[in-house]
């Protein structure tokens, strides 16, 4: 009985953590978007809060006028893709042979790899080699540096680890190689797994700016993130101004900005609910069951 109630009350005392940290990540979201959506009076008298107040779209309208802006979204949802699949690519051949145990080497690979996690050569270091190789506004300076998460890595190691070895036995006994056990038995039993850290890496994909930031300056390979970050931050008041143009209408810079901002993660939540299904699925046994 007293067991019970205890438990209940750790219930209880969880869901309200979980609560306020629900709160915490939305309510910010939920006050761009209702700037996004209010009138310019309202934003001026600092009524907005998480609701939109007299419901204005002018702000999506000047941002969907806007060209640039479509280029990168395009050119980020490209990146995106490449960059997800070569990922995913690199991750599934770095993983599978270190799942091995049989693997010569294996426990200094993974040493290596583990170090990577905790020391990295820094910023100048990332630039002269990027320099170097020639990859300045190149499209492939936003893709090869963080090609490979070192933790993804592990997570999808330790998944393949929990495979029952007999299939693999069965397999090799009608002649299969390991490439066709990987493709043909493993890829397909990892489905949740692959699903989970796709989606990690496709988001994170998305949302970076930093790479762009320090090796790209043609405007044509500008991901989404880097041109609201200029919009924002940088005080690009001619960029600004050439969304204002569009329209005949005065509008503030916040419901620009504001826009702008939903205008680029509104595509990256949408993916969300297609792959929600395989997050506990797959990242909580690649996790747990090594």
């Amino acid at each position: 009985m007293v067991a019970d109630t205890r438990s209940k009350i750790f219930d209880m005392v969880l869901n309200i953590l979980i609560f306020i940290a629900v709160l915490v990540c939305l309510i910010p979201i939920l006050h761009v978007a209702s700037i996004s959506l209010s009138s310019n009076s309202a934003i001026l008298a600092g009524r907005v809060y998480i609701w939109p107040v007299e419901l204005n779209v002018d702000s999506y309208k000047v941002v969907f006028a806007d060209k640039t802006m479509i280029k990168s979204l395009v050119f980020t949802a490209k990146l995106t893709v490449v960059y997800t699949l070569l990922s995913m690519l690199m991750t599934v051949l770095a993983a599978y042979p270190l799942s091995k145990k049989g693997l010569k080497g294996r426990n200094l690979f993974l040493l290596i790899i583990v170090f990577t996690m905790y020391f990295s050569g820094g910023m100048i270091p990332d630039y002269i080699l990027i320099k170097n190789l020639g990859l300045l506004n190149n499209f492939w300076a936003l893709v090869l540096p963080g090609l490979i998460s070192a933790f993804n890595m592990i997570v999808l190691k330790t998944f393949f680890s929990t495979l029952p070895e007999s299939l693999e036995e069965s397999a090799f006994i009608d002649g299969a190689s390991y490439l066709t056990i990987l493709i043909r038995i493993v890829l397909p039993l990892s489905l949740p797994v692959l699903a989970t850290l796709s989606l990690f890496y496709a988001v994170g994909r998305w949302n970076y700016f930093m790479d762009a930031l320090l090796y790209i300056t043609d405007s044509k390979l500008y991901p989404i993130q880097l041109k609201i970050y200029q919009i924002i931050y940088n005080n690009m008041q001619p960029e600004i101004s050439a969304i204002e143009g569009n329209l005949s209408s005065n509008l503030l810079p916040e419901s620009l900005k504001a826009a702008s901002v939903m205008f680029a993660i509104i595509p990256i939540i949408m993916v969300y609910p297609w792959l929600q299904k395989y997050f506990i699925s797959g990242v909580m046994i690649g996790a747990i069951k090594g």
